[in-house]
């Protein structure tokens, strides 16, 4: 025959371990509810990714120092000023290909920002006027903020880092053609030289780059 106490003791466990169940049947509820209530509260359709648009891009090849103009399908912003560091990190991306014919390091992450101003007077026979059709909306001069690491990388030469400017400046305007005007910044700052030669204190105009005949696609 079982003793009283004992059965008294096991009546104690049977209730504890019952409690216990209900405890934790209750919070896995609760943290059923709260997975629930996270999944409805996230977002259910995809974030919005910019239309694919053709693009002119002034490619440099060093083998003629020229410049020609190819045509490449991506993804480009409403923005200007993002469309515009969208076509130049396309470009510093060719650059940085193993087939590159103006090989360069750093890709499409040395383009930081481009920053679009009212492009002041630049003296008589400098100046270039708005576009034809657009008397409403005056020239721009874009600003080009380039990373440290890039131009410390980039090789030197004055034939080289011309091409790299120039094709930087002839990109943009191909693509956004109020810009008539570029100047540089290296890490927000004003640098003398790209990689000691090309001047990185002046202001270019967008004549400046001027393409070989023919389109490539």
């Amino acid at each position: 025959m079982i003793p009283r106490y004992q059965r008294f003791l096991f009546a104690i466990l049977l209730l504890a371990s019952l409690a216990m169940g209900v405890a934790l049947w209750q919070l896995r509820e609760r943290a059923h509810q709260r997975l629930i209530a996270g999944q409805d509260s996230a977002p259910t359709s995809a974030p919005e990714v910019a239309p694919a648009e053709q693009a002119t891009l002034l490619v440099a090849n060093d083998e003629d120092s020229s410049l020609t103009a190819q045509v490449h399908s991506l993804p480009l912003p409403a923005d200007p000023g993002s469309r515009g560091r969208a076509v130049l990190g396309k470009l510093l991306d060719l650059y940085a290909a193993a087939d590159a014919t103006h090989p360069v390091p750093g890709g499409g992450s040395s383009v930081t920002q481009v920053f679009l101003l009212p492009a002041p007077e630049l003296g008589a026979g400098a100046h270039s006027p708005a576009p034809a059709g657009d008397p409403q909306q005056g020239p721009q001069l874009a600003v080009v903020d380039l990373t440290a690491g890039f131009a410390a990388s980039h090789p030197s030469g004055i034939e080289t880092e011309t091409l790299t400017v120039l094709s930087i400046c002839g990109t943009l305007h191909a693509n956004l053609p109020r810009v008539t005007q570029v100047r540089f910044l290296v890490d927000g700052q004003p640098r003398p030289t790209l990689a000691g030669h090309a001047d990185l204190t002046r202001t270019y105009l967008a004549g400046d780059a001027a393409p070989s005949e023919g389109t490539q696609p």
